[in-house]
């Protein structure tokens, strides 16, 4: 049993237990237990979902074992993600399923960090036209009995599946995926708009990483950018790094498309470390600042933080902190079927919190009633 918590806002009393929520009320707390006063100028949010994620800290999904998942789950709490989803990359498909195994397994055991939902499974159905830093020579047609094994191998824990819907047997794949309660994300795909339709008809309800590696917007064919920001009830993940997408682009993204947007990092294994040569899905990528590119130039993920998405968010729009939660955690619990326990600070849900100071730095993070993160020089508890 995990000791009792409260915490104290300006507004409301929050009641822990257990690590759930037990209360949520305008009582005032009782300090004779463990207690956090948030000072009034700070922010308390849900704690942060990363739906789209390869690895941090050194660490990478594909690395297939769980030491790369533990110490992505320590590290990401630095940010104020809470859970995440582990996503693949494009590679052999013996060695996906040992990825997806690794995965399943490490959810049963995992004791503390942020939390792994499940699996974003980036690849193997996608467009060698636009395969990005994935390999295009290990990338396949949407097979439902390939993917049916994929989710097998990882214990039915695939939640998010990026695809590329044009590709033969994409619109099927897109049904019969989408109908079994897996979100179909159109992504790494060259569409024209009438495609694109056809995805979203046949179930498709959300885009990966917006802009990037999809079908341009052309004014006599708008392609998959534009059927996102066209498509009001399609969700849209974005890569807010200004490296990925212009700021103006992003800030387009947030007028069109407002709190439908999925804040993501699409972050690798150089999260958190120093620039230099790193290794994402067999090829070398170097990282720069804010940039980790192949040889050839093309973007390979990204370094970014949540922390920082937000921050450069803030600095091209104008949100309040509940069109903030929508888009760094609402959204994708509702996208990855957890709404019932996480994504909102309700009572009966996971305790999952991060607390954010004036200017948007993460001060502390919370995951199921425990601190897991503060601030060094935090001295309000």
């Amino acid at each position: 049993m995990k000791s009792d918590l409260i915490i104290q806002t300006t507004a409301e009393t929050i009641m822990i237990n257990n690590g759930e929520i037990a209360a949520v009320n305008d009582q005032p707390p009782d300090f004779s237990k463990p207690h956090i006063a948030i000072p009034p100028t700070y922010h308390l949010l849900p704690g942060f979902i990363d739906p789209h994620i390869h690895g941090a800290g050194g660490a990478d999904i594909m690395d297939a074992t769980p030491e790369a998942l533990e110490t992505m789950a320590k590290a990401l709490v630095k940010e104020g993600v809470t859970s995440f989803l582990a996503t693949t990359m494009t590679q052999t498909e013996d060695s996906m399923m040992k990825a997806l195994k690794n995965t399943g397994e490490y959810m049963k055991q995992q004791k503390s960090g942020a939390e792994v939902l499940g699996v974003h499974l980036e690849g193997p159905f996608l467009s060698p036209e636009k395969a990005g830093a994935q390999d295009p020579d290990a990338m396949l047609t949407p097979d439902t009995e390939l993917f049916s094994r994929f989710q097998e191998a990882s214990d039915g824990n695939i939640k998010v599946v990026t695809a590329a819907p044009e590709l033969e047997n994409g619109y099927t794949f897109t049904k019969e995926v989408s109908d079994s309660g897996v979100v179909v994300s159109i992504g790494h795909s060259n569409a024209t708009y009438d495609e694109f339709k056809q995805a979203v008809t046949a179930g498709a309800s959300q885009v990966t990483h917006l802009y990037n590696q999809m079908s341009p917007f052309h004014h006599r064919n708008p392609g998959v950018a534009g059927g996102a920001l066209l498509e009001k009830g399609l969700k849209a993940e974005i890569i807010a790094d200004f490296v990925h997408s212009h700021p103006e682009a992003v800030r387009l993204a947030w007028n069109e498309k407002g709190a439908g947007l999925i804040l993501i990092t699409d972050a690798m294994r150089a999260k958190g470390l120093a620039d230099g040569e790193y290794d994402l899905g067999g090829q070398q990528v170097t990282v720069k600042g804010a940039e980790a590119r192949l040889a050839d130039g093309t973007l390979a993920g990204s370094v970014l933080t949540m922390e920082q998405a937000i921050k450069n968010m803030m600095s091209i729009a104008v949100l309040s902190i509940e069109e903030l939660a929508k888009i760094t955690s609402e959204n994708a619990a509702r996208q990855v079927g957890v709404w019932d326990r996480k994504g909102s600070i309700e009572e009966g849900k996971d305790a999952d919190f991060v607390v954010l100071d004036e200017s948007y730095n993460v001060v502390m993070t919370i995951c199921r009633g425990e601190v897991v993160y503060q601030k060094e020089g935090t001295s309000w508890m």
